[in-house]
């Protein structure tokens, strides 16, 4: 049974509900599941598969529950080879910065050698006002991917 770490960036909460709904969708197709909401480096596994979703706050900015995580990634440049990854971003795109937050998160991570798991999924939650549904159709695809 693979295990999933599943990352939630949020400022408001919308994210951290799409871990928790992908968290059970997981679970329900075999999969073990660790869901942590703006975890410290020392936290995450260095090696397996992570799924990221993430809020953009502010003028393109991460939520603050994962910016100590970055900066630290940043900082620290551990080697996350064995890490395997998804993201999605939550946002609105009626601002230039939409979804900013997940392609950071997704540059920052690529420079320390975590391989990304098909394409990242960008939310508009201005059309998608239940992010959940997007995500689970995403996941899907992203499963196949994981398998492949």
């Amino acid at each position: 049974m693979k295990k999933i770490t599943l990352i939630s960036g949020s400022t408001l909460g919308s994210a951290e509900y799409v871990v928790e709904h992908l968290a059970n969708q997981l679970n329900v197709c075999g999969y073990s599941t660790q869901t942590l909401h703006g975890p410290e480096l020392t936290e995450l596994p260095d090696h397996g598969i992570w799924l990221i979703v993430s809020s953009t706050h502010g003028a393109g900015e991460l939520p603050d529950n994962l910016k100590p995580l970055i900066e630290q990634i940043k900082k620290t440049k551990p080697n996350l080879s064995r890490v395997k990854y998804g993201g999605i971003g939550l946002g609105n795109r009626c601002y230039d910065t939409f979804c900013e937050a997940i392609k950071l998160i997704d540059r920052t991570l690529s420079k320390v050698g975590a391989q990304r798991i098909s394409h990242l999924l960008e939310i508009d939650v201005s059309e998608h006002p239940i992010p959940e549904d997007q995500a689970e159709q995403w996941l899907t695809q992203w499963i196949r991917s994981i398998n492949n």
